[in-house]
């Protein structure tokens, strides 16, 4: 039985240039009980289906042809051709939140910053079940156990700022799943979420699905996640459906070429040394003019470019008072010591919360740190950056960039891209009008941009030719380091492979050295050349990639890369014992691991260069000082 029919679905936009077509001739079923999985990129016209299904489309957008057909298991009714209906009445009304819900990408859009997370959960319930608002209530605090928040009751009057990315996702779905909807629609629901809390999220979608008997609709551009959860697969680019089958026979046995493509765009763990992803749209850089040229006095290949040692940042929660106690804090870094070598990138990886951010802040000085030394090498040695002054600030200023996690909200949206990219020149006032105008087209070529784009503004972009446009920004000054902070966390996998490939490109051809701050472990083993770990503010694991990826020693580095979901079928992930593994708490971790509070967070070496939190090891081994020292 099909809980949902889309034939022949055509959708248009209505433009000042004409019709767009969105969708074009779409035929595909979700059966019941089971989960389908919609793959493609950006704009291929995947979240239109979804709009179209929930009755959401856009005034602008229009369904030119097709049928949606809705059989709900709940009653022996005919079927409902949900296109036909009104997308504003009560009959549409009835079925959108209630038989059909939809889990959306970035939860905190989804949720009201104004109402506490059990009103807005309860408020579909009394919508649709017509129930009281106690009643409303116990039935939420209900459906949060079910989804496994920590603190039902507490959650009930929380507001969504106070919770973390992981758990406003859980909202969500509790808000989704609140009715026990026929078909759950989930529209790229772990994308921003670190690799151990999505594999949560999967785990609870899968179990959600089999107590109440769901279909589920799986939008995602991560191959991974659809070899974890689909049944069956259907492709689609451009509107158009390229290829549809079971997950066996589209992972072992693809036939279109676009799918191909897609599956080589994926980062693996085993790929060989000198392996690239392959784009599907490749582009090439072409670095000459100002870029190639020796801009003053550089360091050697291999040094120490940037030194950390025994950094501490503290952040206090509130204030105490005489009702309320102590003032809590937390180390945000605690003690975290480590050296960035001229040339080389080093990844910095971690669930959110671990201190990745902090560290990047605290490098670029963006924040004051509470105790030790962040030194970088400006031509004449290391340099405590907390002590640069005037002139000597702003050398630190070029030679240091910072590359964004989300390539639209760091664009000004109403600068051209000619102007984002010559204010850095503008700020440090670097050459003529003319020269700075010469500089711009050298670094639109340098990233794969036509020039001619220049007097465009960044709307008119899509996300990875934005994140190229940030790349262009980066190197207008020819900074030595460049602080990567998540630059491809948000992309599709196609995009993902092209910015990847270009920020190696890059760092070959202009000597670049990178600081690669990720929660993908896969992504950065391709990209860098050695790793270091963070968990709550600590420095657990550093080590040469291969040996971090092939020998992980500490438990919790372990995890991360047990919870890396692999594109393929022959390694799935092990969703009962992710679930049953604390590994993001340091007083759960066995000896010599276990750590407390106050116990110093010293690196041990264990083998020739891969350096391990262990407190409980010998006290003769070696530590990561002596060794930098």
């Amino acid at each position: 039985m099909d809980i949902v029919s889309i034939r022949d679905l055509t959708v248009e936009f209505g433009s000042n240039e004409g019709a767009v077509r969105a969708v074009d001739g779409v035929s595909f079923s979700i059966p019941r009980n089971r989960t389908v999985a919609l793959v493609g990129e950006s704009g291929s016209g995947k979240s239109v289906i979804s709009q179209a299904i929930m009755g959401l489309l856009p005034d602008i957008a229009r369904i030119e042809s097709g049928q949606i057909l809705f059989d709900d298991p709940a009653n022996s009714d005919p079927p409902v051709d949900i296109a036909a209906l009104d997308r504003g009445g009560s009959a549409m009304r009835a079925i959108r939140g209630n038989r059909i819900a939809i889990i959306f990408q970035e939860p905190m859009t989804s949720l009201s910053p104004l109402h506490t997370v059990g009103e807005q959960i309860g408020e579909a319930v009394r919508l649709h079940r017509g129930v009281s608002p106690k009643d409303a209530r116990t039935i939420t605090r209900e459906m949060l156990r079910l989804v496994h928040f920590p603190d039902p009751d507490r959650a009930l009057d929380t507001y969504p700022f106070e919770l973390s990315g992981g758990l406003r996702q859980r909202a969500v779905i509790a808000m989704a799943l609140v009715c026990r909807p026929a078909l759950l629609i989930a529209d790229e629901p772990t994308t921003a979420l670190d690799v151990t809390i999505q594999a949560e999220i999967l785990k609870l979608i899968k179990d959600i699905q089999t107590e109440l008997d769901m279909s589920v609709l799986m939008i995602t551009h991560d191959f991974g996640v659809v070899a974890n959860m689909a049944d069956e697969i259907v492709v689609i680019y451009h509107g158009q459906i390229m290829e549809s089958g079971s997950a066996e026979q589209l992972f072992n046995a693809p036939q279109h070429d676009y799918l191909k493509a897609l599956l080589r765009a994926v980062p693996r763990f085993d790929m060989k040394a000198d392996e690239r992803l392959v784009p599907i749209r490749p582009i090439e850089a072409k670095p000459g003019g100002f870029l190639t040229k020796d801009t003053g006095e550089r360091g050697a290949a291999g040094e120490p470019i940037l030194e950390l040692k025994d950094v501490t940042k503290l952040y206090h929660l509130r204030h105490g008072s005489f009702f309320a106690g102590a003032p809590r804090s937390v180390k945000a870094m605690d003690a975290v010591s480590f050296s960035v070598r001229r040339g080389e990138c080093l990844g910095l990886v971690g669930e959110s919360g671990s201190g990745k951010t902090t560290t990047a802040k605290a490098i670029l000085r963006g924040i004051d740190i509470d105790d030790g030394s962040i030194r970088f090498d400006l031509g004449k040695g290391l340099e405590d950056v907390s002590a640069l002054q005037g002139e000597r600030l702003m050398e630190f200023r070029r030679r240091v960039q910072l590359i964004f996690q989300d390539p639209f909200s760091s664009l000004n949206p109403r600068m051209t891209v000619n102007a984002l990219i010559r204010e850095p020149l503008a700020i440090h006032n670097i050459g003529s009008h003319q020269e700075r105008s010469e500089r711009v087209r050298e670094l639109m070529n340098l990233v794969g941009l036509d020039p001619r784009f220049l007097r465009r503004y960044p709307h008119s972009f899509s996300g990875g030719q934005r994140q190229r446009i940030g790349i262009a920004r980066a190197l207008a000054l020819r900074p030595d380091f460049i602080l990567c902070d998540e630059p491809v966390s948000a992309l599709d996998v196609s995009v993902q492979a092209q910015i990847l490939n270009l920020l190696k490109d890059l760092k070959r051809d202009l000597g670049l050295t990178y600081l690669f701050v990720s929660h993908n472990l896969a992504v950065v083993d391709y990209i860098a050349d050695r790793i270091a770990v963070m968990c709550k503010g600590r420095l657990v694991e550093l080590a040469d990639k291969t040996n971090l990826i092939k020998d992980p020693q500490h438990p919790y580095t372990q995890a991360l890369l047990d919870a890396v979901p692999d594109p393929s079928l022959d390694n799935l992930l092990d969703f009962e014992t992710l679930s049953a593994t604390k590994a993001s708490d340091p007083a759960a971790w066995p000896a010599p691991y276990c750590l407390s509070p106050d116990t110093a967070p010293d690196l041990i070496e264990v083998k020739p260069g891969h350096f391990v939190c262990a407190p409980g090891l010998e006290a003769g081994a070696v530590k990561l000082e002596a060794v930098n020292a």
